[in-house]
């Protein structure tokens, strides 16, 4: 059986990768593609390649007139919730590359997504060696009380923390809560350096140009320390094999898979 595809943020950075391995894929078909420029015009063609028989439209709701199976979104992170919640309503299930979202985000997906019964997978990285970060953390982390997360991103990088520090973050949270040594009232100096309490760990974005994205965590005990780390490169390719693995299984979910090592091991 075939799976329809749509692409909103088809023209841009993974969106562009995703197109072309869609329409390679024997098992996919490209059914939509959305960006905020351009509409009308062939995708194929406003990528500079051959035309793929698929207009670009300008909103996710006109492109998921077409029917769809499911939506992929490489989008904004203004823009992905509202983007995901109109799919759902159509009872299309989503793939959610774009970061930004909060748990408050996720909760409320899940649970439209659980009231239409659709699957929707949200992951802050696609790539496999970020989602074993995330697994290896998660195992560490039922051994080891006490982590921080450092996220590294380009200087133009709009949302702190990243999407893979911020899941990273919010799983961790779910296995146990850091202590601090010095309460933050104690502290001597702006509390800010400590950094941001996400999930109940402390995450710091470093903002500087030379990073595509990385992502590192810091496990501590006495005398010993952990260092699990992910670096991301210039190309998108490692996103798109983990993108289109949720594609393929977000048929068989209902409600909200987060974390791409959630599909990968069980």
């Amino acid at each position: 059986m075939t799976i329809r595809i749509c692409i909103a943020g088809a023209t841009g950075w993974v969106g562009q990768s995703l197109v072309e391995a869609v329409a390679a894929a024997e098992d996919l078909a490209l059914a939509g593609a959305v960006a905020r420029k351009g509409a009308g015009e062939d995708v194929g063609t406003a990528l500079g390649r051959e035309p793929v028989g698929v207009a670009l439209s300008a909103s996710v709701a006109d492109a998921l007139a077409v029917p769809t199976d499911v939506l992929i979104d490489y989008t904004h992170p203004t823009a992905v919730k509202a983007h995901v919640l109109a799919a759902v309503e159509r009872g299309v299930a989503a793939i959610v590359g774009t970061s930004g979202l909060t748990a408050a985000d996720y909760d409320e997906i899940d649970r439209a997504a659980r009231d239409r019964g659709v699957g929707v997978v949200a992951a802050g990285n696609f790539s496999l060696t970020a989602t074993l970060l995330q697994h290896f953390a998660l195992i560490a982390a039922a051994h080891v009380p006490e982590w921080e997360i450092l996220d590294y991103g380009k200087s133009t990088k709009p949302d702190v923390p990243s999407g893979t520090a911020r899941e990273l973050a919010e799983r961790l949270g779910q296995v146990g809560q850091p202590p601090l040594g010095v309460p933050l009232d104690k502290l001597v100096g702006p509390k800010e350096a400590r950094g941001a309490d996400i999930g109940g760990s402390r995450v710091h974005s470093i903002r500087l140009p030379s990073y595509v994205l990385s992502c590192e965590v810091v496990f501590g005990m006495a005398g010993e320390r952990l260092s699990l780390r992910h670096d991301a490169g210039s190309s998108a390719e490692p996103y798109v094999a983990g993108t289109l693995l949720a594609a393929r299984r977000a048929g068989a979910i209902t409600g909200l898979v987060r974390g791409l090592d959630r599909l990968l091991f069980g």
